[in-house]
């Protein structure tokens, strides 16, 4: 709430207080408080109350926290830059190597044993967790993505197919927590766990059985995560693919 990290309960007249502050973002820290306050229609005294809330010394202080918040603001706003193919014309070339096939190949074997695949992604992760669950239930087997792996107990899971699911981990930090308690609890069924992350020096990546990692450039926009996903959607395209190929000579 604003400059802290916490909701602060407001009353009515605080409320309109703090509207005005928002709508106002770039005024008000240059505003004296008999000014904010007859443009709030309220005392003195109840301004400082309301900068009080804010765990400010004063209106003084008030002014400075608010002028450094909004240049906060305006930093993080700041124009994203064009789309640089070079990191995934490196990503791609990388895909040659023995290392990359060799995790590809190590994942496929697990993923051809299976006979459920859990998707589980936070937030951009999520929506390409679906796409690959889409795409694997086409390919090869039944593949589900868990939208909310926060309510989505994996206790019941029956001990026949312990060694028949395989969890999928999207995430570009490697450092989610719900993911990596996801994985703490389906580790219990010894089941398979694939990782599909930016590093394989993350949380994530180190629990998993077989990490891998795309090394794309991380770019943030305000609080968003808006590293590109081209490597995400790559390797499991090439996931399916190779599995489907490893199934159909089996039969």
């Amino acid at each position: 709430m604003l400059f802290l990290a916490y909701q602060v309960e407001l009353k009515s007249i605080e409320i309109d207080i703090y509207d005005f502050i928002i709508k106002n973002l770039d005024a008000v820290p240059y505003m004296r408080i008999r000014e904010l306050a007859d443009a709030c229609h309220v005392s003195t005294s109840t301004i400082l109350r309301f900068c009080k809330k804010f765990e400010c010394n004063g209106y003084a202080d008030f002014r400075l926290r608010l002028q450094l918040y909004a240049k906060e603001l305006h930093e993080l706003a700041e124009p994203i830059q064009t789309i640089d193919e070079l990191p995934f014309i490196e990503f791609l070339k990388r895909t040659h190597t023995n290392e990359f096939q060799e995790r590809i190949n190590s994942a496929a074997s697990i993923l051809k044993e299976s006979d459920l695949v859990l998707f589980v992604g936070i937030g951009t992760s999520s929506i390409f967790a679906s796409y690959g669950a889409l795409l694997f239930s086409s390919l090869f087997t039944l593949a589900l993505n868990i939208q909310d792996p926060l309510n989505t107990p994996l206790y019941n899971i029956s001990d026949r197919l312990d060694n028949k699911v395989c969890l999928v981990a999207l995430s570009v930090s490697g450092e989610n927590e719900d993911i990596i308690d996801y994985i703490n609890h389906i580790k219990l069924h010894k089941s398979g766990v694939i990782a599909i992350t930016n590093s394989s020096n993350t949380p994530i990546a180190k629990l998993s059985d077989v990490d891998i990692p795309y090394y794309a450039n991380t770019e943030m926009y305000k609080e968003t995560n808006i590293t590109s996903q081209l490597s995400v959607t790559y390797i499991l395209e090439i996931l399916a693919r190779t599995v489907h190929q490893l199934k159909n000579k089996e039969n």
